[in-house]
């Protein structure tokens, strides 16, 4: 009312007019005759497409079918209620939603309790009319359930029968409008909020934090009904038409084939040993044996496991680098002090390519694994040479365990020998296909 009074003189005709209208009596008796063009819904059809005329629903969360997945069922009783239709009745809303006693105006007159009643009127029967006619909004509207060209609609497979039509059911999504904002004012509170505030800069300095910090990687936000949300509904316009959309991308993997041996004469320098797992490894390896463990089999099993997880690392890491493209060790100078017997075994797929026969050759011969090998146990001995008395009977036995790995280090060797084989193969074929046809010409 102070908002329409601002715009008037205290002498213009029309003041005395507007205080009149908000009088109890007139104004509750002009609400109860607007609420017709509002409707109470918590699933809408506005924000599908603001121009769309269907039907919306107003289900009460704990009425609906608990499910396992996130609905609107798991909000149960509390939830905010939303409102759409002519927005110049939205007034009528912002009372029925004034809250005593924990409890909504539209609630208790819902409820039928008495005193909401008694504060409608002092009749008790206009009271009884005007509330039957202010909960009217939680009701469907009259008329069959209907959709509009401009909302979504899709066929849904319900009998066993695709190729026949009348196995499918039309359905048409609505928006869970009280969802969306009660999710809406989560995120914002963690966004914005003191609590998760302090708990960000906690982490972001690296400090301890007694409270939880809540993050949303990769938030997107959806405006709706551009400069008049209140067009779409009550609640949207509560939230300036701001909508979270959480993010349903799959996970990304990250894998650390990023890394490349760069300006090294061999990936044991610091490549491999930068990797988090290998400094495990190598830390619990080292730590067992400077124990002094009993040289007995359950020693070497431990070791053997200790050893097993850095083997399985390395054939991770070569795994990774052998698929950058053909002729990464060739085509960039910051990789011409690789050593060759590791080029031959990071980059097979270099033997592949037209001009690098005498690489392909090398690579067939196989003499590179040994010297692999021994780069291995070399490498190892020198993590553990601190205080252990480690030599070359240790590096002998590490660059047997290597070159003895069936699972890994040799499994990965023989599929790399068969696609290397099976290729030369195929262009051989090709070749000599090729050849025949050029000699047919020829004769011809």
């Amino acid at each position: 009312m102070q908002a329409k009074l601002d715009k008037l003189k205290p002498d213009d005709p029309e003041y005395d007019e507007v205080r009149a209208s908000f009088a109890r009596d007139i104004w509750l008796a002009s609400a109860a005759k607007r609420v017709e063009q509002i409707q109470a819904v918590t699933h809408s059809l506005k924000p599908i497409h603001p121009d769309a005329r269907g039907t919306n629903l107003y289900v009460e969360p704990s009425k609906l079918p608990a499910l396992e997945e996130l609905g609107s069922h798991a909000l149960g009783e509390v939830f905010d209620i939303d409102v759409v239709g002519n927005a110049a009745a939205l007034d009528v809303y912002k009372l029925l939603k004034l809250r005593s006693d924990g409890r909504s105006l539209l609630t208790a007159l819902l409820a039928n309790d008495s005193e909401a009643l008694s504060a409608l009127h002092d009749n008790p029967q206009t009271a009884a009319a005007w509330r039957d006619a202010l909960v009217s909004l939680t009701q469907s509207q009259s008329g069959a359930a209907s959709s509009h060209p401009l909302a979504k609609q899709l066929y849904w497979l319900t009998g066993e029968d695709p190729c026949d039509d009348a196995s499918y059911e039309l359905l048409a999504p609505l928006f869970a409008t009280s969802l969306a904002h009660a999710i809406f004012k989560e995120i914002h509170e963690d966004r914005f909020g003191e609590t998760n505030k302090a708990a960000r800069l906690a982490r972001r300095e690296g400090k301890a934090h007694e409270g939880v910090f809540h993050d949303y990687p990769g938030l997107a936000v959806q405006k709706m009904g551009g400069t008049k949300p209140q067009n779409i509904s009550q609640l949207n316009s509560d939230r300036s038409g701001v909508n979270y959309l959480l993010s349903c991308l799959p996970p990304m993997w990250d894998a650390p084939g990023g890394q490349l041996p760069v300006r090294s004469e061999s990936v044991f320098e610091k490549l491999f040993a930068a990797r988090p797992e290998v400094k495990s490894h190598v830390r619990k390896l080292r730590t067992f044996l400077e124990s002094d463990p009993a040289p007995n089999q359950a020693t070497r099993d431990r070791r053997d496991t200790l050893l097993d997880g850095l083997l399985d690392e390395l054939v991770a890491m070569a795994g990774e680098l052998q698929e950058c493209p053909a002729g990464w060790t060739r085509d960039n100078d910051r990789f011409a002090t690789l050593a060759m017997d590791e080029k031959l075994w990071l980059d097979p797929l270099r033997s592949q390519l037209p001009e690098e026969s005498d690489f392909a050759r090398q690579w067939m011969w196989m003499d590179w694994p040994e010297a692999v090998g021994k780069r291995f146990a070399r490498w190892l001995n020198a993590q553990l040479g601190h205080k252990l008395p480690v030599g070359d009977v240790e590096a002998l036995q590490w660059k047997k365990e290597l070159l003895t790995d069936e699972d890994g280090f040799v499994q990965q060797l023989r599929e790399l020998r068969a696609t290397l084989q099976a290729t030369s193969l195929a262009v051989a074929q090709t070749t000599s296909v090729g050849d025949s046809l050029s000699e047919q010409g020829g004769a011809t």
